[in-house]
């Protein structure tokens, strides 16, 4: 029986923006690759087989389903299935199709940034998009259990997940994630067609998988078969036709798919022979109608998946259908196993498009074809449910930051004056503390989060008391959980960390709240969680993380726990600015320009490096003046005069060493300066951009490292110091000249104390000092 939502249906009308829809895809993929002119003779590409596998899907979801308060993750290859519908809808510009792959055009891949109509999630980096939509979940509960979100009910976060997705570790990870936190009003929907780039999908792997999902509390919908092929079970040699298709395997279907009709019968005369009501099943059915049935599978079929959504309404348990899908459906690509980047001939082009009964010269017109129909479509389209949402983006105003003072105390790291800072903030009352989340993967206390939390306590949807605590055992831990709580507790997968990070910071962009997020991991291990690191940043989400402990200076836990390249991840990353103070007053400095400049229109992330290295605490007061350039990536720490003839640029926990070595060249009458990096990072994009405004825009200008190193003379010899990748400051080197030495960490480490680890590895006041004699002339 139907529920109220199905009787109003209008199935007819669908299946005619279903029909547009793949057109309108196909056309943009064909007239990107066949007609647009082409430049550098390379491929466009565009997956039109990929693409009509999910046709039917969308078309469901965007013209009947989706509210306009949920939120979709559209699978990478059908980001023209996408467009087309977006287009439909008047949300996308005619001219931005026809560049479709092309500069100023609609992307390859759904892009939040580089698209310019309703992208909810960037889905270029396989895998990562449909993660974000179950960390979406988490964060929509924290807003709305924070009191931030009004009446509006709550959104479904929906992913269209191509099924060879699965082969990607990151959701596996955010699937046991979701169980822990509860995740909720969760759709992921299957596009079933069993082929990948490569081959044809294992028969057996979603017997698996859904038991996988079926394990974590999830409703598994498997929509197998269509309205035609449901009929036809109930005829002639019906059983025995579905039990057919049940066990063929999927190459076998695939290849009949693409052969058509006839070989459909061969093969169901040849495996079928001597079932009775064989023979009336085929003789109701030309070749042409007998394919139609045999490939009528759920995913296809926009009863079986409207009924099937409607079915799942506003259930708060997570959802998965497995739709079960033909690569291609409806082209002539359909089921052959190298339809992936294949696409239509010109030839075929032609016929398909009389087939759709397009107009030669009408093409990009949006309802060629079906004049007759136009005002029903339009009227459809203008009040289907999505329709309601609001184009424009959702804007939240900055949260004043307070003023941050350093720790008090002659000796420290930096990493535990992060943990006083964050301390300091948690007694804070107002609106900035309160907006502050942070999370981190099972390393909270070991990164000095834990007094944060103590103070702020954990979140989780329901309250849970600290069994600890309650029972009056001592611990410095106040684990107590609840609605309220500011920190999201993670197990141990740096992948999930940047997920959630990247949506926490997406906060203000999806849901008008903002938020500031903080989250720490140990540093060697931002590697691990690279790709969501990426794909958070190419979002342009705004966050801190910081990486903590940090370099060899970690020397007691041996190599596989001591960074080397990751300054160069920060160097180099867009969307993330890395910084590296030394001391506990450049660190104050920072935190509280970070936590300004993650909320500004031209910001981004920003990347704290720290130790846990305790190190003297310089008895001074910065003044404006260095307060500045430290935040513009370093400052003279001990500034050049007439008669310096040497300089030491370092940056992080290997001040006492330069320390060290300054006294030693000292005593032996011989002058030198002293600069800090505190941001190598910044100091280079401000370098770079300068050098590009002087050589293309022919605009004269002087980047801070420029200033800084003018002080200098060009001869003056330069010795870089860090406890890193010596590429993180021998760049240097280029600003003006100077003769450099570079000092840093290019082997893995091994355990031991850091004198023997700084003589190991040319780090200590000795290498600096004797590095300064080999530049000697």
């Amino acid at each position: 029986m139907k529920s109220p939502l199905q009787e109003t249906v209008d199935l007819e009308t669908l299946r005619l923006l279903e029909k547009k829809v793949l057109w309108l895809a196909s056309y943009m993929i064909h007239h990107a690759n066949h007609i647009r002119p082409s430049r550098d003779s390379l491929k466009v590409g565009g997956h039109q087989a990929s693409s009509a596998s999910c046709a039917t899907i969308l078309t469901a979801l965007y013209f009947q389903s989706m509210r306009p308060e949920d939120r979709i993750a559209v699978k990478p290859h059908a980001s023209p299935i996408m467009h087309a519908i977006m287009y439909l809808m008047g949300r996308q510009e005619l001219d931005k199709l026809k560049k479709f792959r092309g500069f100023g055009g609609v992307q390859s891949y759904p892009s939040i940034t580089k698209d310019t109509t309703d992208i909810d999630y960037s889905t270029g980096s396989v895998g990562m998009g449909v993660a974000a939509t179950l960390f979406d979940t988490i964060v929509q509960d924290y807003i709305s259990d924070h009191g931030w979100r009004d009446s509006e009910s709550p959104g479904r976060m929906i992913a269209l997940v191509g099924d060879a997705e699965f082969d990607e570790g990151n959701i596996f990870e955010a699937l046991l994630e979701g169980w822990k936190h509860h995740a909720r009003n969760l759709w992921w929907v299957i596009d079933y067609n069993r082929q990948s780039l490569d081959g044809v999908v294992d028969d057996a792997l979603f017997e698996r998988i859904s038991r996988v999902f079926d394990s974590l509390g999830w409703k598994v919908s498997a929509l197998k078969y269509g309205k035609k092929l449901m009929a036809a079970r109930n005829g002639p040699a019906g059983e025995a036709i579905v039990d057919w298709i049940d066990r063929c395997p999927n190459q076998l279907y695939s290849a009949l798919t693409y052969q058509g009709g006839a070989d459909w019968r061969s093969h169901l005369e040849l495996d079928l022979a001597g079932t009775s009501g064989l023979k009336e099943f085929l003789d109701s059915h030309d070749d042409t109608a007998l394919a139609e049935v045999m490939t009528n599978l759920g995913g296809h079929d926009l009863e079986s998946l409207t009924e099937a959504f409607d079915e799942a309404g506003n259930n708060e348990q997570p959802q998965c259908f497995i739709a079960y899908t033909v690569k291609g459906q409806g082209l002539p690509l359909a089921g052959h196993k190298d339809n992936h980047a294949g696409m239509m001939s010109p030839t075929q082009m032609e016929q398909f498009q009389k087939q759709q009964g397009v107009p030669v010269g009408a093409e990009w017109d949006r309802f060629a074809g079906m004049e007759k129909e136009k005002d029903r479509l339009v009227h459809f389209i203008d009040n289907c449910a999505y329709q309601k949402r609001k184009k424009s983006s959702k804007k939240s105003g900055s949260l004043v930051v307070p003023s941050i003072t350093a720790p008090v105390g002659d000796k420290y790291s930096t990493q535990e004056a992060f943990g006083k800072i964050m301390f300091e903030l948690g007694k804070e009352k107002g609106e900035f503390a309160d907006r502050i989340v942070t999370t981190s993967p099972d390393v909270t206390s070991s990164t000095n989060l834990g007094p944060w939390v103590n103070r702020r306590k954990l979140y989780a949807r329901e309250d849970m008391a600290d069994v600890f605590k309650d029972k009056h055992i001592p611990s410095t831990q106040i684990w107590q959980k609840g609605p309220h709580g500011q920190h999201i507790e993670l197990g141990i997968a740096e992948n999930n960390l940047f997920s959630l990070l990247g949506q926490l910071g997406l906060s203000a962009r999806n849901f008008g709240q903002r938020l500031i997020p903080v989250g720490t991991l140990y540093d060697p291990f931002i590697n691990r969680g690279l790709d969501a690191l990426n794909y958070a940043t190419y979002q342009d989400s705004r966050f801190i993380i910081v990486g903590t402990p940090a370099g060899i200076s970690l020397g007691p836990e041996g190599g596989a726990h001591q960074s080397i390249g990751t300054p160069l991840v920060g160097l180099t990353q867009p969307n993330l600015t890395s910084v590296e103070p030394a001391y506990g007053d450049e660190l104050a400095v920072l935190m509280e320009w970070a936590f300004d400049y993650l909320q500004q229109d031209d910001g981004s992330s920003v990347y704290f490096r720290l130790s846990s290295r305790k190190i003297e605490q310089l008895p001074r007061t910065l003044s404006e003046g260095d307060r500045a350039d430290l935040v513009k990536g370093g400052y003279w720490l001990r500034r050049p005069t007439p008669a310096t003839t040497r300089a030491i640029v370092y940056a992080g926990a290997i001040a006492p060493e330069v320390m060290r070595a300054v006294q030693e060249l000292l005593a032996d009458n011989r002058d030198i300066a002293v600069l800090a990096i505190t941001s190598s990072d910044r100091l280079y994009r401000d370098w770079s951009e300068a050098r590009r405004r002087g050589a293309l825009e022919k605009k004269p200008g002087t980047s801070h490292v420029d200033g800084l190193l003018s002080q200098l003379a060009r001869d003056v010899e330069i010795v870089t110091v860090c406890d890193a990748h010596p590429l993180n400051l021998s760049w240097i080197g280029c600003i003006r000249g100077n003769p450099v030495v570079p000092l840093g960490v290019e082997g893995f480490g091994q355990c031991g104390d850091l004198p023997d680890l700084y003589e190991y590895f040319r780090l200590d006041s000795a290498a600096i000092v004797a590095a300064h004699g080999r530049l000697e002339r």
